[in-house]
């Protein structure tokens, strides 16, 4: 199973304990998998249509505990898409289905739509608890997250932009910075924080998954850092020797032209040692000469001896007594 579907196995087991996180929760699975029928006579009838088990039993155990009810759940294919299941649950009855929309404000007290009121300002989500409910439903029901191990993002599809809109307001309310975008028909509320992602799976209740997800983020970061060090090791390594075989190129130059023994002698000294030692580093090459000096006073002789070595290419040879 993947790291989003091992998250949504936690949640579905996260029960509010107080009603209203429960209502809350319920009017996310509404909002995004369930639609409204209503006849000419003002009865309501609720279907509900997952394609995943375990939102389906989440849907059942709220309408359960919240309104003692258990409707039947009727498992089918889905004929648009072949091998795919899909999980259906009706509320025929009008006078509970009213209820039940009525409790998530689907429904003022006059028994009509709300469609108008934004979702971020209903007033089932105005306590944290409840908007930290909400964000469990809406991940249930449209949500997931990309496993740790390769990536960061956290997302929820949405079908309207004003869906998308209304839960990015609700989440930048719980301090989380989530972002939109348009995706083919849907709308995207994203989040590519790692950090944020690690809290939004405390504040919808998977502390478990978290806690898989911040040992994931540790061991990258960690690799992130071995990495970057070795990188730079190895191009500290390269630059070292492209400018021990330039060193040595020089030397070879004027061992060849005008021989080293013309050089003056702290440069005939650093010259021998460099072509005796090829791999050494300045410091290492310092601590070979008759009077030790640092890198420092190395790197100074040899950019005098490449000084030289460019006067000899450009055939302006002669004897270099002063250095």
């Amino acid at each position: 199973m993947s790291f989003s579907g091992d998250v949504k196995k936690e949640l579905v087991r996260q029960i509010g304990s107080a009603r209203h996180c429960q209502i809350a929760e319920l009017a996310a699975l509404l909002m995004f998998c369930a639609t409204v029928q209503a006849d000419e006579r003002d009865h309501y009838r609720i279907v509900f249509r997952t394609e995943h088990p375990d939102v389906a039993d989440k849907y059942m155990l709220l309408l359960k505990k919240v309104f003692h009810i258990l409707p039947e759940l009727v498992h089918t294919e889905d004929r648009r898409r072949q091998k795919t299941d899909l999980y259906q649950i009706c509320v025929d009855d009008s006078e509970t289905a009213t209820r039940i929309l009525q409790a998530v404000r689907f429904l003022d007290g006059r028994g009509n739509m709300t469609d108008n009121v934004p979702i971020h300002q209903q007033v089932i989500l105005q306590n944290t608890c409840c908007r930290r409910a909400f964000i469990r439903g809406v991940f249930l029901a449209g949500g997931s997250v990309s496993d740790p191990n390769t990536s960061y993002h956290f997302e929820i599809v949405c079908s309207t932009e004003e869906q998308a809109l209304g839960l990015r307001d609700i989440l930048r309310s719980l301090d989380v910075d989530a972002r939109t975008v348009q995706r083919k028909k849907y709308q995207i509320v994203y989040v590519k924080d790692s950090q944020q992602i690690s809290d939004l799976l405390g504040m919808m209740g998977a502390g478990s998954s978290m806690l898989a997800f911040e040992n994931a983020r540790i061991v990258r970061s960690v690799r992130g850092d071995v990495n970057r060090q070795v990188n730079c090791e190895t191009a500290n390594i390269s630059k070292t020797a492209r400018a021990a075989a330039k060193q040595i190129a020089d030397i070879q130059l004027i061992q060849e032209r005008v021989g080293l023994a013309n050089l003056p002698e702290a440069l005939d000294e650093i010259a021998r040692v460099r072509l005796q030692y090829p791999k050494a580093t300045l410091s290492e090459l310092g601590k070979h000469l008759s009077d030790p000096v640092g890198k420092s006073g190395v790197n100074h002789r040899l950019r005098k001896i490449s000084i030289i070595a460019e006067a000899l290419r450009e055939k302006q040879g002669g004897n270099f007594q002063d250095g």
